[in-house]
Parts: structure tokens; C-alpha cells; sequence
């Protein structure tokens, strides 16, 4: 139960997260580790079986793990829990936000579709949002930063779910309120608006918290593309050829300026 174990879950589970938060500083790989593998566990708890109960129950469990720790109890046996209770007790994370994160993760569970675009929003503020706040706040980022992260979470998990929308439907899902160009490009431009809005209010982030939102540096390019050629979200042709994500990333990393 090591923070090398969670991180190495990370590295299979979510190559792009982990590259990211392996050129952070040792102490803030520390803090975010747990919980990119607690995102990474609740996230496939729906899909690694067939039967809604049973991934209701997997959820359930996480959602008492984290509120066993919150209540002062020692952690669950599972290679996740015990460096998650360190985070959460020494960066004093809201169980609640947790909690959400975990809750909302039943979408994935049945295939009912969002009832327009304030849903899907709604569960990408759950989801991505209470994330890349939570790692912030780990990271020592002060109650004023919250707006600009959460809406900067909201861009950049907009634009990982348009880039998921092929698998998503696959799987039998509807990740679209509305498939039609015209709907995906409108959700794309609400995205635009709120990395825009994130970054005017860049000043109110510390540096300190620049990993948590490094993750989603790649969310502008994506959702323009989104934006200016619709047709490419059902294709899965939202991608960028590796060198320039790369290089992208490095020139992010070395300004700051997510």
C-alpha cells in the first residue's frame, strides 16, 4: 500500500495523467497519486462487470472507505486506501466532494441519457470538476482559486469526453444530449467559454497547484477542433500527433500558464 503502487495504477490506468504528474515535484506526486487511483478505481467500478448491482455495490464501498477515513478509522485493506487517508487527513479534503465524485459515477452503471447540456455539465463538475479541485486543494490552493479551477475542470473534461463519446457509445451509452453538429459545436464553444473564463482568473492559482491543472492542458486545442469540425467527435478524431503534445505539455509545464 505505497504511493508507487497508486502511481503505478496510474501509469496503466491513465498514461496521459500520469506523464503529466510524474514531471511534478516528489511531494506533489505524493498528494496526487491517491487520488488520481481512487478516480481511476471508481471510474472502471461500472464497466468491470455486467450486473448494476454489483457495480452499485463497488461504488458504495469506496463512497464508505472515504467516510470511514473522514470519521478518524483506519483504512480499508486495499492498495488505494491507505495513501488516499493520508492525503485526506493531512491536506484536510471535504468527504463530500469525494463522496459526489463517487456518487456520480453511477452514470456509467445504467443508460439513461442526459437531459440536455446543464446535465452533462452537471455530471462533468462531479466528476472532472471535484477532481481537479480536491488536487488543487491538496496541493494548497486557497478557497478563492475554486472558480477558476472548477470552470477550467469543466473545459478540460468536456473535452475529454468528446474525445471518449466513440467508446462511450460502444458501450451502449448516449454521452451526447444531442449527437447533431450544430449540438456538439454549441458545447463545445460553452467549454471554450469557461477554460476562457478560468484563465483571465489565472492570478487567483498558485503556482503551487500547477500540476493538478496541467492535466488538462491539451483542453483548448481540443475543444476549438471541436468547435470548427464537429464530425470529428464521432469519428474519434479529436487527437494530436505526439510530438506536438509533447512539446505543448514541456511549454506549459516551464511557463505555468495552463
Amino acid at each position: 500500500m505505497t504511493i508507487e503502487a497508486c502511481a503505478q495504477l496510474v501509469e496503466r490506468g491513465d498514461p496521459d495523467r500520469h506523464a503529466v504528474t510524474r514531471a511534478a515535484a516528489p511531494a506533489a506526486q505524493a498528494r496526487l497519486w491517491p487520488l488520481y487511483a481512487l478516480n481511476l478505481e471508481v471510474a472502471r467500478a461500472p464497466w468491470v462487470t455486467q450486473e448494476p448491482m454489483i457495480a452499485e455495490m463497488r461504488l458504495q464501498w469506496w463512497r464508505e472507505a472515504v467516510e470511514e477515513i473522514a470519521a478518524g478509522k483506519a483504512p480499508r485493506a486495499h492498495e488505494v486506501a491507505a495513501p488516499l487517508a493520508a492525503v485526506m487527513r493531512d491536506a484536510a479534503l471535504p468527504v463530500k466532494l469525494l463522496d459526489a465524485m463517487i456518487a456520480a459515477r453511477r452514470w456509467d452503471i445504467y443508460r439513461d441519457p442526459f437531459d440536455d447540456a446543464a446535465a452533462l455539465f452537471a455530471h462533468l463538475d462531479a466528476t472532472a470538476g471535484n477532481l481537479m479541485w480536491l488536487a488543487a486543494l491538496a496541493l494548497g490552493a486557497p478557497a478563492a482559486a475554486e472558480g477558476p479551477v472548477r470552470d477550467f475542470a469543466r473545459g478540460a473534461g468536456l473535452a475529454a469526453w468528446l474525445r471518449a463519446v466513440p467508446e462511450l457509445e460502444a458501450r451502449g451509452r448516449t454521452p451526447l444530449p444531442d449527437p447533431e453538429p450544430q449540438a456538439v459545436t454549441a458545447l463545445a464553444r460553452q467549454g471554450l467559454e469557461d477554460v476562457a473564463r478560468a484563465r483571465a482568473r489565472r492570478r487567483q492559482v498558485p503556482r503551487e497547484a500547477l500540476p493538478a491543472l496541467l492535466t488538462g492542458w491539451e483542453a483548448g486545442a481540443v475543444l476549438k477542433l471541436a468547435a470548427r469540425q464537429p464530425e470529428r467527435v464521432a469519428r474519434g478524431a479529436l487527437g494530436r500527433a505526439e510530438f506536438g503534445r509533447r512539446g505543448g505539455l514541456m511549454l506549459r509545464a516551464v511557463s505555468g500558464r495552463w
